[in-house]
Protein backbone atom coordinates (compact mmCIF):
# COMPACT_ATOMS: atom_id res chain seq x y z
CA UNK A 1 0.00 0.00 0.00
CA UNK A 2 1.50 3.69 -0.75
CA UNK A 3 3.34 5.39 2.11
CA UNK A 4 0.09 7.46 3.06
CA UNK A 5 1.79 9.32 6.07
CA UNK A 6 4.46 10.42 3.52
CA UNK A 7 1.51 12.78 1.43
CA UNK A 8 0.30 14.03 4.87
CA UNK A 9 3.25 14.56 6.73
CA UNK A 10 4.80 16.65 3.85
CA UNK A 11 4.97 20.32 5.28
CA UNK A 12 5.40 19.59 8.90
CA UNK A 13 6.97 16.74 11.35
CA UNK A 14 5.20 17.07 14.34
CA UNK A 15 1.22 16.87 15.48
CA UNK A 16 0.01 20.12 17.19
CA UNK A 17 0.78 18.30 20.88
CA UNK A 18 4.55 18.07 20.35
CA UNK A 19 4.60 21.55 18.91
CA UNK A 20 3.28 23.05 21.29
CA UNK A 21 5.58 20.64 23.84
CA UNK A 22 8.27 21.99 22.29
CA UNK A 23 6.96 25.83 22.03
CA UNK A 24 9.04 28.72 23.55
CA UNK A 25 6.12 30.96 23.64
CA UNK A 26 3.59 31.40 26.24
CA UNK A 27 0.50 29.62 25.33
CA UNK A 28 -2.83 30.96 25.62
CA UNK A 29 -6.23 29.43 25.47
CA UNK A 30 -8.61 31.51 23.61
CA UNK A 31 -12.10 30.62 24.98
CA UNK A 32 -14.30 28.79 28.10
CA UNK A 33 -16.06 25.82 28.50
CA UNK A 34 -16.54 22.97 27.87
CA UNK A 35 -13.41 22.87 24.33
CA UNK A 36 -11.40 24.56 26.89
CA UNK A 37 -11.55 21.68 29.59
CA UNK A 38 -11.01 18.97 26.72
CA UNK A 39 -7.78 20.74 25.56
CA UNK A 40 -6.91 21.29 28.86
CA UNK A 41 -7.20 17.62 29.80
CA UNK A 42 -4.91 16.95 26.89
CA UNK A 43 -2.62 19.28 27.89
CA UNK A 44 -2.19 17.87 31.35
CA UNK A 45 -1.73 14.21 29.12
CA UNK A 46 1.18 16.10 27.34
CA UNK A 47 2.62 18.13 30.16
CA UNK A 48 1.45 20.86 28.23
CA UNK A 49 1.42 24.28 30.31
CA UNK A 50 -0.47 27.05 29.19
CA UNK A 51 -0.05 30.43 30.79
CA UNK A 52 -3.66 32.46 31.16
CA UNK A 53 -7.48 31.83 29.60
CA UNK A 54 -8.72 35.42 26.65
CA UNK A 55 -11.82 35.90 25.69
CA UNK A 56 -12.60 39.13 23.02
CA UNK A 57 -12.37 42.15 24.35
CA UNK A 58 -15.97 43.46 25.31
CA UNK A 59 -16.84 40.04 26.62
CA UNK A 60 -14.75 39.91 29.69
CA UNK A 61 -16.88 40.80 32.83
CA UNK A 62 -14.96 39.53 35.73
CA UNK A 63 -15.03 35.71 34.56
CA UNK A 64 -12.46 33.01 35.59
CA UNK A 65 -12.27 30.24 34.34
CA UNK A 66 -10.07 26.79 36.36
CA UNK A 67 -8.94 29.17 38.93
CA UNK A 68 -7.41 31.94 36.70
CA UNK A 69 -9.01 35.58 36.12
CA UNK A 70 -10.15 35.35 32.11
CA UNK A 71 -8.13 38.48 30.49
CA UNK A 72 -9.05 40.27 27.80
CA UNK A 73 -7.42 40.10 24.68
CA UNK A 74 -6.01 43.90 24.91
CA UNK A 75 -5.20 42.62 28.65
CA UNK A 76 -3.35 39.33 27.23
CA UNK A 77 -1.39 42.02 25.00
CA UNK A 78 -0.05 44.08 27.98
CA UNK A 79 0.83 40.96 29.87
CA UNK A 80 2.59 39.22 27.17
CA UNK A 81 4.44 42.22 25.16
CA UNK A 82 7.18 39.78 23.65
CA UNK A 83 3.77 37.45 22.20
CA UNK A 84 2.23 34.43 22.43
CA UNK A 85 0.40 31.84 21.23
CA UNK A 86 -3.13 31.10 20.87
CA UNK A 87 -4.67 28.12 21.04
CA UNK A 88 -8.76 28.08 19.97
CA UNK A 89 -11.06 26.93 22.24
CA UNK A 90 -14.49 27.06 21.07
CA UNK A 91 -16.42 26.39 17.70
CA UNK A 92 -18.47 28.67 15.59
CA UNK A 93 -19.66 28.65 11.87
CA UNK A 94 -20.13 32.89 12.54
CA UNK A 95 -18.73 34.64 9.57
CA UNK A 96 -17.47 37.41 11.52
CA UNK A 97 -16.64 35.15 14.38
CA UNK A 98 -14.38 33.33 11.71
CA UNK A 99 -12.28 36.53 10.08
CA UNK A 100 -11.59 37.41 13.89
CA UNK A 101 -10.09 34.35 14.13
CA UNK A 102 -8.53 34.21 11.13
CA UNK A 103 -7.05 37.57 11.74
CA UNK A 104 -5.11 36.87 14.48
CA UNK A 105 -2.48 35.15 12.26
CA UNK A 106 -1.33 38.25 12.02
CA UNK A 107 0.34 38.51 15.23
CA UNK A 108 0.74 35.08 16.75
CA UNK A 109 0.71 31.22 16.02
CA UNK A 110 -2.68 30.36 15.81
CA UNK A 111 -4.26 26.55 16.36
CA UNK A 112 -7.48 25.22 16.60
CA UNK A 113 -7.01 21.74 18.12
CA UNK A 114 -8.82 18.45 17.34
CA UNK A 115 -10.60 16.99 20.22
CA UNK A 116 -13.56 14.73 19.36
CA UNK A 117 -17.05 15.49 20.01
CA UNK A 118 -18.23 12.67 21.13
CA UNK A 119 -15.75 9.27 22.21
CA UNK A 120 -12.63 9.46 23.72
CA UNK A 121 -9.63 8.69 20.66
CA UNK A 122 -7.55 12.08 20.12
CA UNK A 123 -6.83 12.67 16.44
CA UNK A 124 -3.01 12.89 17.27
CA UNK A 125 0.08 10.94 15.25
CA UNK A 126 -0.23 7.90 17.26
CA UNK A 127 -3.55 7.33 16.21
CA UNK A 128 -3.14 8.14 12.34
CA UNK A 129 -0.15 5.87 12.82
CA UNK A 130 -2.13 3.10 14.11
CA UNK A 131 -5.05 3.68 11.66
CA UNK A 132 -2.92 5.03 8.36
CA UNK A 133 -4.37 1.71 6.05
CA UNK A 134 -7.63 2.26 7.14
CA UNK A 135 -7.21 5.80 6.21
CA UNK A 136 -6.06 5.76 3.02
CA UNK A 137 -8.59 3.01 2.31
CA UNK A 138 -11.72 5.35 3.36
CA UNK A 139 -9.96 7.82 1.20
CA UNK A 140 -9.90 5.70 -1.37
CA UNK A 141 -13.59 5.05 -1.31
CA UNK A 142 -13.94 9.03 -2.36
CA UNK A 143 -15.29 9.44 -5.93
CA UNK A 144 -13.55 12.36 -7.16
CA UNK A 145 -10.11 14.28 -6.43
CA UNK A 146 -11.75 17.23 -4.72
CA UNK A 147 -13.09 14.99 -1.73
CA UNK A 148 -9.60 13.06 -1.49
CA UNK A 149 -8.23 16.20 -1.37
CA UNK A 150 -10.48 17.33 1.28
CA UNK A 151 -9.99 14.52 3.09
CA UNK A 152 -5.86 14.99 3.37
CA UNK A 153 -6.22 18.64 4.57
CA UNK A 154 -8.94 17.17 7.33
CA UNK A 155 -6.63 14.78 8.14
CA UNK A 156 -3.62 17.48 8.92
CA UNK A 157 -5.39 20.10 10.36
CA UNK A 158 -6.73 17.08 13.03
CA UNK A 159 -2.89 16.66 13.25
CA UNK A 160 -1.92 20.13 13.47
CA UNK A 161 -4.73 22.07 14.32
CA UNK A 162 -3.68 24.88 12.15
CA UNK A 163 -6.22 27.24 10.46
CA UNK A 164 -4.77 26.95 6.67
CA UNK A 165 -6.21 23.95 6.52
CA UNK A 166 -9.78 24.90 7.29
CA UNK A 167 -9.25 27.60 4.51
CA UNK A 168 -9.23 25.44 1.76
CA UNK A 169 -11.54 22.77 2.87
CA UNK A 170 -14.98 25.23 3.14
CA UNK A 171 -17.52 25.26 0.57
CA UNK A 172 -20.69 27.57 0.44
CA UNK A 173 -24.37 25.61 1.17
CA UNK A 174 -25.15 26.18 -2.58
CA UNK A 175 -21.54 24.10 -3.53
CA UNK A 176 -22.47 21.09 -1.23
CA UNK A 177 -26.46 21.11 -2.10
CA UNK A 178 -25.19 20.35 -5.40
CA UNK A 179 -24.53 17.01 -5.45
CA UNK A 180 -28.07 16.17 -4.52
CA UNK A 181 -30.70 15.20 -6.89
CA UNK A 182 -32.65 17.78 -5.21
CA UNK A 183 -35.79 17.87 -7.75
CA UNK A 184 -36.32 13.71 -7.65
CA UNK A 185 -36.82 13.36 -3.93
CA UNK A 186 -40.18 12.84 -2.29
CA UNK A 187 -39.48 11.22 0.64
CA UNK A 188 -36.68 12.60 3.10
CA UNK A 189 -35.91 10.76 6.56
CA UNK A 190 -34.42 13.03 9.12
CA UNK A 191 -32.27 11.39 11.64
CA UNK A 192 -31.26 13.85 14.52
CA UNK A 193 -33.51 16.44 13.23
CA UNK A 194 -33.38 19.04 16.07
CA UNK A 195 -35.98 21.65 16.04
CA UNK A 196 -37.03 21.08 12.27
CA UNK A 197 -34.09 23.41 11.11
CA UNK A 198 -33.02 20.79 8.28
CA UNK A 199 -36.59 20.05 7.58
CA UNK A 200 -37.36 23.59 6.43
CA UNK A 201 -34.59 23.87 4.46
CA UNK A 202 -35.18 20.54 2.38
CA UNK A 203 -39.02 21.53 2.21
CA UNK A 204 -37.85 24.84 0.59
CA UNK A 205 -35.68 23.44 -2.35
CA UNK A 206 -36.95 19.94 -2.79
CA UNK A 207 -39.84 20.67 -5.12
CA UNK A 208 -41.49 17.26 -4.75
CA UNK A 209 -40.99 16.13 -1.58
CA UNK A 210 -44.38 14.78 0.29
CA UNK A 211 -43.45 12.20 3.00
CA UNK A 212 -41.08 13.48 5.77
CA UNK A 213 -39.67 10.96 8.96
CA UNK A 214 -37.89 12.96 11.25
CA UNK A 215 -36.17 11.34 14.99
CA UNK A 216 -34.83 13.39 17.86
CA UNK A 217 -34.13 12.15 21.18
CA UNK A 218 -34.16 14.76 23.27
CA UNK A 219 -37.42 15.96 25.19
CA UNK A 220 -36.71 19.94 24.77
CA UNK A 221 -35.79 19.39 21.20
CA UNK A 222 -38.65 17.44 20.04
CA UNK A 223 -41.02 20.01 21.02
CA UNK A 224 -40.05 22.57 19.24
CA UNK A 225 -39.43 19.86 15.99
CA UNK A 226 -43.11 19.13 17.11
CA UNK A 227 -44.44 22.88 17.28
CA UNK A 228 -42.94 23.43 13.82
CA UNK A 229 -44.02 20.59 11.68
CA UNK A 230 -47.52 21.05 13.34
CA UNK A 231 -47.25 23.96 10.22
CA UNK A 232 -46.41 21.65 7.44
CA UNK A 233 -49.92 20.69 7.31
CA UNK A 234 -49.27 19.50 3.16
CA UNK A 235 -46.57 17.42 3.98
CA UNK A 236 -47.43 13.24 5.20
CA UNK A 237 -45.01 13.96 8.69
CA UNK A 238 -43.48 11.13 10.42
CA UNK A 239 -42.40 12.08 13.91
CA UNK A 240 -40.60 10.32 17.04
CA UNK A 241 -39.03 11.23 20.28
CA UNK A 242 -36.35 8.30 19.67
CA UNK A 243 -32.78 8.17 19.48
CA UNK A 244 -31.72 6.14 16.17
CA UNK A 245 -29.69 3.29 16.49
CA UNK A 246 -28.32 -0.55 15.06
CA UNK A 247 -31.58 -2.44 16.00
CA UNK A 248 -34.62 -1.22 18.64
CA UNK A 249 -32.99 -0.70 21.81
CA UNK A 250 -33.13 1.54 24.96
CA UNK A 251 -30.16 3.80 25.33
CA UNK A 252 -28.60 6.26 27.88
CA UNK A 253 -29.02 9.63 26.80
CA UNK A 254 -26.96 12.78 27.34
CA UNK A 255 -29.93 15.34 28.13
CA UNK A 256 -28.60 18.83 27.20
CA UNK A 257 -30.80 20.03 25.12
CA UNK A 258 -29.27 21.48 22.20
CA UNK A 259 -27.47 20.47 19.05
CA UNK A 260 -25.32 18.27 20.53
CA UNK A 261 -28.09 16.26 22.81
CA UNK A 262 -26.55 12.85 22.05
CA UNK A 263 -27.16 8.93 22.89
CA UNK A 264 -25.21 6.04 23.84
CA UNK A 265 -24.80 2.88 25.32
CA UNK A 266 -22.24 3.68 27.67
CA UNK A 267 -24.07 5.39 30.22
CA UNK A 268 -21.00 8.16 31.09
CA UNK A 269 -22.10 12.04 30.68
CA UNK A 270 -20.74 14.84 31.67
CA UNK A 271 -24.32 16.32 31.20
CA UNK A 272 -28.13 14.97 33.22
CA UNK A 273 -28.75 11.77 31.24
CA UNK A 274 -32.18 9.99 30.84
CA UNK A 275 -33.59 6.68 29.02
CA UNK A 276 -34.40 7.17 25.49
CA UNK A 277 -36.19 4.82 23.12
CA UNK A 278 -34.03 3.70 20.12
CA UNK A 279 -34.97 2.56 16.44
CA UNK A 280 -33.54 1.78 13.77
CA UNK A 281 -34.04 3.01 9.75
CA UNK A 282 -34.79 0.30 8.47
CA UNK A 283 -37.84 -0.81 10.53
CA UNK A 284 -39.39 2.46 10.22
CA UNK A 285 -40.16 2.25 5.76
CA UNK A 286 -39.03 0.03 3.52
CA UNK A 287 -38.31 3.05 0.94
CA UNK A 288 -36.96 6.37 1.39
CA UNK A 289 -35.39 8.57 -1.58
CA UNK A 290 -32.95 10.52 1.15
CA UNK A 291 -31.63 10.32 4.31
CA UNK A 292 -29.71 13.12 6.68
CA UNK A 293 -27.55 11.37 9.78
CA UNK A 294 -26.32 14.05 11.81
CA UNK A 295 -26.75 11.46 15.12
CA UNK A 296 -23.90 13.14 17.51
CA UNK A 297 -21.17 9.86 17.15
CA UNK A 298 -23.67 7.24 16.70
CA UNK A 299 -23.73 7.84 12.70
CA UNK A 300 -22.12 4.54 12.20
CA UNK A 301 -24.97 2.50 14.47
CA UNK A 302 -27.28 4.43 12.51
CA UNK A 303 -25.75 3.22 9.26
CA UNK A 304 -25.89 -0.17 9.98
CA UNK A 305 -29.76 -0.42 11.00
CA UNK A 306 -30.29 1.33 7.63
CA UNK A 307 -28.58 -1.67 5.24
CA UNK A 308 -31.47 -2.10 3.44
CA UNK A 309 -32.45 1.54 2.25
CA UNK A 310 -29.11 1.78 1.17
CA UNK A 311 -28.81 -1.26 -0.52
CA UNK A 312 -32.38 0.20 -2.41
CA UNK A 313 -30.24 3.46 -3.05
CA UNK A 314 -31.30 5.83 -0.84
CA UNK A 315 -28.82 8.50 -1.31
CA UNK A 316 -27.32 9.28 1.84
CA UNK A 317 -25.76 13.05 4.05
CA UNK A 318 -23.95 11.55 7.44
CA UNK A 319 -21.95 14.10 9.66
CA UNK A 320 -18.62 13.11 9.50
CA UNK A 321 -17.26 15.01 12.74
CA UNK A 322 -18.40 13.43 15.81
CA UNK A 323 -15.42 10.74 16.57
CA UNK A 324 -11.97 10.48 15.44
CA UNK A 325 -12.73 6.51 13.88
CA UNK A 326 -15.66 8.66 11.63
CA UNK A 327 -12.77 9.44 9.00
CA UNK A 328 -12.71 5.88 8.22
CA UNK A 329 -15.01 3.55 9.34
CA UNK A 330 -18.23 5.69 7.64
CA UNK A 331 -17.10 5.88 4.32
CA UNK A 332 -15.61 2.12 4.24
CA UNK A 333 -19.25 1.15 5.85
CA UNK A 334 -21.21 3.30 3.43
CA UNK A 335 -19.23 1.84 -0.09
CA UNK A 336 -19.54 -1.75 1.84
CA UNK A 337 -23.20 -1.50 2.11
CA UNK A 338 -23.38 -0.13 -1.29
CA UNK A 339 -20.21 -0.39 -3.71
CA UNK A 340 -22.54 1.24 -6.44
CA UNK A 341 -22.52 4.55 -4.52
CA UNK A 342 -20.87 7.67 -5.22
CA UNK A 343 -19.16 9.38 -2.04
CA UNK A 344 -18.12 12.94 -2.20
CA UNK A 345 -16.73 14.79 0.86
CA UNK A 346 -17.61 18.42 1.39
CA UNK A 347 -17.24 21.15 4.91
CA UNK A 348 -18.90 23.76 5.38
CA UNK A 349 -17.26 26.86 6.84
CA UNK A 350 -16.38 26.19 10.67
CA UNK A 351 -13.48 26.56 13.36
CA UNK A 352 -13.12 23.83 14.03
CA UNK A 353 -13.48 20.72 11.55
CA UNK A 354 -17.14 20.31 12.07
CA UNK A 355 -19.82 20.46 9.03
CA UNK A 356 -18.12 17.72 7.31
CA UNK A 357 -20.67 15.71 5.43
CA UNK A 358 -20.19 12.39 3.48
CA UNK A 359 -22.55 12.57 0.52
CA UNK A 360 -23.43 9.22 -0.91
CA UNK A 361 -25.25 9.54 -4.25
CA UNK A 362 -26.62 6.26 -6.14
Amino acid sequence: MINYKKIIFDTFDADLWHTLKKSHMPILIYGMGNGADKIINVFESYGIEYKDVFASDGFVRGHSFRGKRVLSYSEAKEKYPNGFDIVVSFGTKLPDVIERIFSLEENHNVYSPDVPVCGTSLFCEEFFNLHENELYSARECLFDETSKEVFDDIIRYKLTGKLSYLRSTSFQENECDSLLKLDTYTSYMDLGAYNGDTIKKYTSICPNLKKIFALEPDKRNFKKLSNYCEALSSYDITILNKAIYSENKVLTFSASGNRNSSASSSGSFEHKFIEVEATYADYLTKSVDFIKYDVEGLEYEALSGSKELIKNGADLLVSMYHKSEDMYLLPCLVKELNPNYKLFLRRLPYIPAWDLNLYAIN
